[in-house]
């Protein structure tokens, strides 16, 4: 048997636990620009959706020399839904262990409201199972990485299914699949209805859920429950790893407990790290990555049967 076959056979055994440093770069490029990791081509501004004369964009991070078929972890920026973007990536230089890694820009709520950036992130999903054989994808291992809005929209991939008004049309491809295999969120807002307890935040329209969901959250608590990944937890949802800063006052760590405890009685794979003392923004710590690694390892990256 040649070195390539036996690399092939065996290339999910050998991923390395580079992946366990996931959390540890989170901010390492904040201010930084089209960095680009070494081992890592990347192909930017890929076109995966045209809405209203607008197109939307992702960059695909893959190794220098790749080995068979890429599993994909798909980064989801934050940035409270109305500001962000794709670049820089902070998990690119994962890409280096033979894995692609895809950073995507979805629309702000400046531009529309919810559900249109659940449409272009299930858009870009269909798009990257659509180009799998263009790009050496394997489209059957797809997994999610999200922060904040980006953990928020990460975990609607993971528990909405099978509805149309939230599948969307964007870009198309809609005989494509855009079920993900596992999400790893931090800090996320789970429920956008709890989330906002302030009276002064709940009646304004200008606030960041509000505009989210088209308006203040006192009068429009449907829209907020529909927009909510807690709304759909059921046993279908695809795995779960939730970091969260024990002193998080932006978007308390209980919007990650009771998203764990709904998951745990639906009987889904899932796991919760609160950090102590940490705030929102925070990077994983050694502990916590090594568990992301091992998350990932055993739902994303071994074979099926394993």
């Amino acid at each position: 048997m040649s070195i390539t076959t036996l690399i092939n056979k065996y290339r999910y055994a050998l991923r390395p636990i580079a992946l366990a440093l996931l959390g540890l770069s989170l901010s390492m490029l904040a201010g930084c620009s089209s960095w680009q990791p070494a081992g890592v081509k990347v192909e930017r501004n890929l076109v995966y959706a045209q809405v209203d004369g607008t197109s939307l964009h992702l960059d695909l991070y893959e190794p220098d020399h790749p080995v068979g078929r890429l599993p994909v972890v798909v980064w989801i920026h934050g940035g409270a839904w109305n500001s962000g973007s794709k670049d820089p990536c902070p998990i690119s230089f994962i890409a280096a262990q033979n894995l692609a890694i895809v950073s995507l820009d979805y629309r702000l709520t400046q531009t529309a409201p919810f559900p249109a950036q659940l449409h272009d992130c299930k858009g870009a999903i269909r798009w990257l199972r659509a180009h799998a054989d263009q790009y050496h994808l394997d489209a059957d291992h797809i997994g999610i990485f999200g922060a904040s809005a980006g953990g928020h929209l990460a975990l609607l991939l993971a528990t909405v299914h099978d509805q149309p008004e939230l599948e969307g049309t964007v870009g198309g491809n809609n005989d494509r699949s855009s079920a993900v295999q596992c999400v790893c969120a931090f800090y996320p807002p789970t429920d956008l209805n709890r989330l906002v307890t302030n009276p002064a935040f709940r009646n304004n329209p200008n606030a960041d859920v509000a505009k989210l969901i088209g308006g203040a959250v006192d009068s429009h608590v449907a829209q907020a429950l529909a927009a909510s990944p807690l709304t759909y937890v059921d046993k279908t949802c695809a795995p779960v790893f939730l970091l969260h800063g024990e002193a998080d006052t932006l978007v308390p760590p209980d919007q990650s407990r009771i998203f764990y405890a709904a998951l745990q009685q639906a009987g889904v794979a899932s796991e919760l790290v609160i950090v102590p003392h940490q705030g929102h923004g925070i990077t994983a710590p050694p502990a916590a990555a090594k568990k992301i690694y091992a998350f990932f390892n055993q739902h994303l990256l071994q074979p099926a049967g394993h």
